[in-house]
């Protein structure tokens, strides 16, 4: 039996109010106008935390925009009244000064906060139905509004998806998240190049999508340009700035599955729908998934035959097609 483990994501919510180019959200139809509400319920919530006893870290974050669950601050709390270390992930669009005020008496430790441009042209072309200039005021209010309240969390992260369309922006948008008030820049490259054999037919489009603009297709010379001035700037601004290897790194013969990816042993992953999936970066349960517990317990579902099966193959040679192009499992993300 592998023991259930102490960090946890969960989706609290399966639909968004924007359409990004490089979210397969796009092609779902999960929430209005197609059916009802996509959000976890909060009971469901409180007995998934209830079943992970000594969970130390938990990220809600899926493919939606979290801060559209109307719970989503009495899941902070709860979650943070057991002693856990709770994050998030916004899309910064929907920030009032109430829910900024929230963000600090919640007890969030960080909030994470998208932003693919430091452009508006850029911005809003990569995140479509956002606008750059709302984003921004929105982000200014989070600061002030902590500062206002003399606290220092939930810390801001702004988070990066490097793509060739931004690629000589970042220097830009570290600039912007000193102005912000930021800690820290991630720069991340596309998570996946859905190209698994068994892909729901809806996402086949990811796949052009990421041909056309992932860095490892694009000319090292331009990419090094870019990533020396943004650390010229980090190291201007003071903030920690991240980059991603570019290149695929080959993992050496005979290394342990749990050291090429550990998430299927380390991390626990829960659609807003209750299915659990192998890591974030499947991104929606249609893909992969092994079993739903809303109707299991966790226990059950985390040591089921499917997911022992899915960690024995990806201790073996041969990988789970659709862990050979993630860009965790080739040290690109």
């Amino acid at each position: 039996m592998i023991p259930l483990p102490t960090y946890l994501q969960i989706e609290p919510v399966g639909q968004c109010n924007l359409r990004c180019q490089m979210c397969p959200i796009q092609y779902r139809t999960d929430g209005p106008p197609h059916g009802a509400l996509a959000f976890m319920e909060f009971e469901t919530f409180v007995r998934i935390l209830d079943e992970f006893e000594g969970l130390r870290e938990l990220h809600l974050q899926g493919l939606g925009e979290p801060t559209m669950h109307p719970r989503f601050f009495d899941m902070v709390r709860f979650a943070v009244g057991r002693g856990i270390r709770v994050t998030t992930n916004t899309n910064a669009t929907l920030i009032t000064d109430k829910r900024a005020e929230q963000c600090v008496t919640s007890g969030l430790e960080c909030l994470h906060a998208s932003l693919d441009g430091a452009r508006a042209e850029t911005f809003e072309r990569i995140r479509v139905r956002a606008n750059f200039a709302k984003v921004v005021k929105n982000l200014e209010r989070f600061r002030d509004v902590r500062e206002r309240m003399g606290s220092k969390r939930p810390a801001l992260h702004i988070v990066v998806v490097a793509m060739r369309q931004n690629l000589a922006e970042f220097a830009d948008l570290v600039r912007l998240a000193s102005r912000l008030g930021a800690e820290e820049v991630f720069v991340q490259q596309l998570c996946h190049d859905f190209g698994e054999s068994s892909l729901p037919g809806k996402y086949q489009e990811m796949r052009q999508f990421v041909d056309d603009q992932t860095l490892q297709a694009e000319d090292a010379g331009r990419i090094e340009s870019s990533f020396s001035e943004a650390r010229r700037a980090a190291e201007e601004t003071g903030i920690k700035l991240r980059l991603p290897r570019v290149r695929p790194l080959e993992h050496a013969p005979g290394t342990p599955g749990r050291e090429r990816c550990s998430w299927p042993w380390t991390g626990a992953y829960i659609s807003y729908q209750g299915y659990m999936m192998p890591c974030c970066m499947v991104s929606t349960p249609d893909r992969v998934n092994f079993g739903n517990v809303t109707g299991r317990s966790i226990a059950d579902v985390w040591n089921s035959g499917d997911f022992n099966a899915f960690r024995a193959q990806l201790e073996s040679g041969q990988p789970p097609e659709i862990c050979q192009t993630c860009s965790i499992y080739l040290r690109t993300f």
